[in-house]
C-alpha cells in the first residue's frame, strides 16, 4: 500500500514530461541544490545533474564494542523527481516521502518495497541504493545500481559505486543524516553524488554490545552528476 501510495506521488510529474517518455526526458542541466539560508554548501559540482531522485530506505548499523553504533550499510529505493524540479512539490517531497515510510508497519520492509516495485513498468523508478564490499577487501562502499530499470535500457554500465569527499551535520535536525558529496570510483552513472534534504536515518546515541543490528528509516534527495551513459 505504501509503495502504491508513493507511486502516486511521484508519477505526478508525469504531468510535466512528454507524452510516452521517461522521467529523465526533462531537461535538469540548469537545476541546482538549494540550502536553507546560513548554511555553507557542499562544495559545487563539476558537471552538471544527470537525475536527482528522493529515496525511501533504511540506514543500517551495527553496536561497537564501545558501546555506540556503526554504520554498516543502507538499503533504498530510489524514485525520479527530476521533472518535479520546478514544481512546488519539489521542495518538501522529502517530507511527504518520509512521513508516508515512517508511518509504514515494520513488516514492511525497504527490500519488500524493493521487491515489489521490481514487478512493475513504472518510469518512475530509477533504481536502487545499497553497500558492496570495497575494493581493499576490508569495509563496504555505497552504491547506486539502475542497471535493471527501463530507463538505462538495462545498461549494465548504469551504476556508481562512491567514497565521501565531504559532509556536514544535517541543517534539518539531529535526527537527519548528514548531507554529504560522494565521488565516483566506479561506474558510470555518475562522476558525484550528492545526498541532501535528509529525513530520519540516525541511530540512537548509546547502545548495549552485542545486541542486534538495527535498521533506522531514512528519506532524502540524491543529486547525481556527470552521467557518461
Amino acid at each position: 500500500m505504501l509503495a502504491i501510495t508513493f507511486l502516486t506521488l511521484v508519477l505526478a510529474s508525469c504531468a510535466h514530461a512528454a507524452p510516452g517518455s521517461h522521467h529523465t526526458s526533462c531537461d535538469i542541466s540548469k537545476a541546482k541544490i538549494a540550502y536553507p539560508k546560513g548554511q555553507a554548501p557542499l562544495p559545487a559540482p563539476t558537471a552538471k545533474p544527470s537525475y536527482v531522485a528522493v529515496a525511501i530506505g533504511t540506514q543500517n548499523y551495527t553496536c561497537s564494542s564501545a558501546g555506540t553504533y556503526t554504520i554498516v550499510g543502507a538499503v533504498a529505493e530510489l524514485f525520479d523527481i527530476g521533472c518535479l524540479y520546478n514544481a512546488p512539490l519539489f521542495s518538501n517531497i522529502a517530507d511527504a516521502a518520509y512521513q508516508i515510510w515512517d508511518a509504514a508497519p515494520p513488516i514492511l520492509t525497504a527490500q519488500t518495497i524493493i521487491s515489489f516495485l521490481h514487478a512493475t513498468t513504472t518510469p518512475a523508478v530509477l533504481g536502487q541504493h545499497y553497500y558492496v564490499p570495497n575494493a581493499s577487501g576490508t569495509g563496504s562502499s555505497p552504491k547506486w545500481d539502475f542497471t535493471s530499470q527501463g530507463t538505462t535500457n538495462g545498461n549494465p554500465d548504469a551504476y556508481v559505486v562512491a567514497a565521501k569527499s565531504a559532509g556536514f551535520v544535517a541543517p534539518t535536525g539531529t535526527k537527519d543524516v548528514d548531507w554529504v558529496l560522494l565521488k565516483s570510483v566506479a561506474g558510470s552513472l555518475a562522476t558525484e553524488i550528492y545526498r541532501v534534504d535528509t529525513r530520519g536515518g540516525q541511530p540512537p546515541a548509546t547502545c548495549t554490545p552485542g545486541t542486534a543490528d538495527i535498521a533506522v528509516k531514512y528519506a532524502a534527495k540524491y543529486w547525481l552528476m556527470g552521467s557518461s551513459l
